[in-house]
């Protein structure tokens, strides 16, 4: 997720979490323990139209607790993000954020 959002974001209650012993590509949400989702993709149109990522929805089967597992063991290796440890963005990443705004959703 873009740094741009996070003042926004935390300020109205979301909890962000920085994985702090690097970098993790892959986007994992488990949803009252019934459906989960582990790929790639992104949510916006140039993941599902032209990166060619993918991703799997599961449903009802076991390896959903095992999901969580991993996510909430995760976490533990996570920084909780507040507005006192965000941190602030370089003249490049706010020159980057405005253009990528004023394109909308072409990308």
């Amino acid at each position: 997720m873009a740094r741009t959002h996070y003042e926004r974001l935390v300020a109205s209650g979301v909890r962000l979490y920085r994985f702090t012993p690097g970098f993790i590509h892959s986007k994992v949400f488990v949803s009252d323990d019934k459906v989960a989702t582990v790929g790639s993709v992104n949510l916006n149109s140039r993941s599902f139209y032209c990166d060619f990522e993918c991703g799997a929805v599961l449903t009802g089967v076991p390896c959903i607790a095992d999901i969580k597992t991993d996510i909430l063991d995760t976490l533990a290796e996570c920084q909780l993000i507040t507005e006192e440890n965000i941190i602030p963005l370089t003249l490049a990443e706010e020159a980057r954020a405005a253009v990528m705004g004023n394109l909308g959703g072409m990308m």
